[in-house]
């Protein structure tokens, strides 16, 4: 009976690991060479999506995984990889609204206001990337954020028929970085539970050219 017990338990234990493990190494080797550290070797797109994160940290500090993407979506658009820049994120509520912040840092580091399109309805980075080609009518796309975040999106994006690559913004090293890592493993087999039930996007609405 014990043996029985024993064996039951180590199956508990060892199929979620392997389910995390599996599906990391999936969308990491499908998205191999997708994502560029090198802004000089990124080909161009037309437009650049930025995927949204909070401003801030729970203790009221600048989240630097905000900063990063700020940093890179306006360093890709002064070296002319992307002529215009879709921000999507969470806009919740009257009280957090990820794409306007997003929108303020972006023209404050010199990107015309003209050039940024906003998606509020980006949820979730499914969402994000079904959204960009059924309401934004994209076919391609740069995807800006950290590299383990911009793999997986372009894993999605892939599976949804809108053509990807990705610039890695900054990541962050530490026991912060670590966590947020951690996080990505269990996104990740979301990624694939999302793909099997055919999840949708919260939201879709009238259709925005950016242009």
């Amino acid at each position: 009976m014990k043996k029985k017990v024993k064996k039951i338990l180590l199956l508990i234990i060892t199929i979620p690991c392997v389910a995390l493990l599996l599906c990391n190494f999936v969308i990491s080797s499908t998205t191999k060479n997708k994502t560029y550290n090198n802004i000089l070797s990124i080909p161009k797109n037309k437009v650049g999506l930025v995927l949204g994160t909070s401003k801030k940290l729970i203790s009221g500090q600048e989240n630097p995984y905000y900063t990063h993407r700020i940093n890179a979506t306006i360093a890709l658009f002064n070296a002319a990889k992307i002529d215009f820049i879709l921000v999507s994120g969470d806009n919740g509520s009257i009280y957090y609204n990820e794409p306007d912040a997003f929108k303020k840092d972006l023209i404050k580091g010199g990107v015309p206001a003209d050039k940024i399109f906003l998606d509020y309805a980006g949820f979730r980075t499914l969402d994000s990337m079904v959204r960009a080609k059924a309401v934004f009518g994209l076919d391609s796309v740069t995807i800006i954020s950290q590299k383990f975040h911009t793999e997986r999106a372009i894993y999605i994006a892939q599976k949804k028929g809108l053509h990807a690559i990705g610039y890695n913004a900054k990541d962050i090293n530490g026991k912060s970085g670590l966590k947020v890592h951690l996080r990505e493993y269990f996104a990740r087999v979301k990624v694939f539970i999302d793909l099997v039930l055919n999840t949708q996007p919260k939201f879709f609405g009238d259709k925005i050219s950016i242009e």
